[in-house]
């Protein structure tokens, strides 16, 4: 799958880099997870206890929703874009516009993304 190369507002505000950190932290949740789950059935830890998997779940939605997606919620709510060589460098996002637009994406990916996570904690929570 090939990364955009240049910003389209509420659609794409990061690249190839960027793109290559949200999956591998999308990969660290997912195993993180999984671990944790793990875990916690093989202690037989209460089912309250096993909630706390949704944390890792929401980490490895955050990571895997942005990269696919090609957009960071952190940058679109804070009105830049990067698409550098290197992950971290960012430009400003002047034009208002565009702003609302990334600023609505990105709640619309952290919503997506509680959503998730909130689905893992209560399979996590049902689970024998």
């Amino acid at each position: 799958m090939s990364s955009p190369t240049q910003y389209v507002p509420g659609v794409c505000n990061i690249g190839r880099a960027e793109v290559r950190l949200r999956w591998l932290v999308g990969w660290a949740g997912l195993v993180g997870g999984a671990a944790l789950w793990g875990y916690f059935i093989w202690a037989d830890a209460p089912r309250p206890v096993r909630l706390w998997v949704g944390g890792p779940a929401l980490m490895a939605a955050l990571g895997f929703l942005q990269a696919r997606r090609n957009f960071c919620v952190n940058y679109g709510l804070g009105g830049v874009a990067g698409f550098g060589e290197e992950a971290g460098r960012t430009e400003r996002i002047e034009d208002e516009e565009s702003r609302e637009l990334d600023g609505r994406t990105s709640w619309r990916i952290i919503t997506q993304s509680m959503l998730i996570a909130m689905a893992a904690a209560i399979v996590a929570y049902l689970a024998p």
